[in-house]
């Protein structure tokens, strides 16, 4: 085997160690995460001798509403997705036209990834509750969305039980803490768009009327469809090992060969 060859074979076991090394690296030191809203309590743990303290982060509680097709949806079925979620009213003449614009907005660039198969973007979920379900029935929602070309597969809204509505919205998603204190418990009417995580914990709040807020929504959806939970073992990583047969024979052989050239040397020297 010749110096090249040599090389070559050193540049095919090194590479992907290499590679996956620095994606790890990149993924979990550069990128700045979102961060995480409303913690419930911490959970000491032993590793390695060191105590380790753990945030347990508030996730969102389930709920049971009614979508724009007259379906019951709940939130436990969309854990594991990311969910951009507001409030609106289909009678709104004011702020709500706006927001469903932009969320439709955010529904074409789903769609717009996905065709280009650069990212994953099936496990996002749109989601706009009424604050006015007395009047915003089921046919009064599916004719609002409609009229905006929304995808009922992946962008619900959702009405129901006013008192279940205005509960999560202050309890869960925490809009008072939010807007300063200001939301009126009594009629909420807000411009935010609330980001959750897979895991159900909220990630972001975003002014769904300002083109800067939606950018840095746009930024953060996309960190978190890359990252990764603590726990999930690395597919990368999963690959390399599994081609551990392949790296046995390429050490083997390297081995071999700097023997052999041991020998010519020292028969040489001789």
């Amino acid at each position: 085997m010749s110096q090249k060859a040599l090389l070559a074979l050193c540049v095919a076991l090194l590479l992907p160690v290499a590679s996956y090394f620095l994606v790890k690296t990149i993924s979990q030191d550069s990128l700045a995460m979102p961060r995480h809203y409303y913690f419930d309590d911490t959970k000491d743990t032993i590793i390695k001798g060191k105590l380790v303290q753990d945030t347990i982060w508030h996730q969102v509680d389930n709920f049971e509403l009614t979508n724009q097709l007259g379906k019951t949806v709940t939130m436990n079925e969309l854990r594991g997705r990311i969910v951009i979620a507001n409030f609106f009213f289909t009678r709104c003449p004011s702020i709500c036209p706006g927001l469903t614009r932009n969320m439709k907005t955010i529904q074409d660039g789903l769609k717009l990834k996905d065709i280009t198969k650069r990212i994953d973007t099936t496990f996002v979920q749109l989601l706009s509750f009424s604050v006015d379900p007395e009047r915003d029935s089921v046919p009064v929602l599916k004719k609002y969305a409609d009229r905006y070309n929304v995808n009922h597969d992946i962008w619900w809204m959702v009405t129901g039980p006013k008192k279940t509505i205005y509960d999560y919205a202050l309890n869960e998603l925490k809009l008072g803490l939010q807007d300063g204190g200001t939301v009126d418990s009594a009629f909420i009417h807000t411009e935010k768009f609330v980001m959750i995580d897979k895991r159900g914990v909220v990630r972001g709040y975003y002014n769904g009327l300002d083109s800067a807020s939606l950018a840095t929504l746009a930024e953060d959806l996309t960190l978190l469809m890359l990252e990764k939970d603590k726990q999930e073992s690395s597919p990368v990583l999963a690959k390399l090992l599994g081609l551990w047969p392949v790296y046995l024979i390429a050490i083997a052989l390297l081995a071999v060969f700097l023997r052999v050239t041991r020998k010519q040397n020292n028969k040489t020297n001789a």
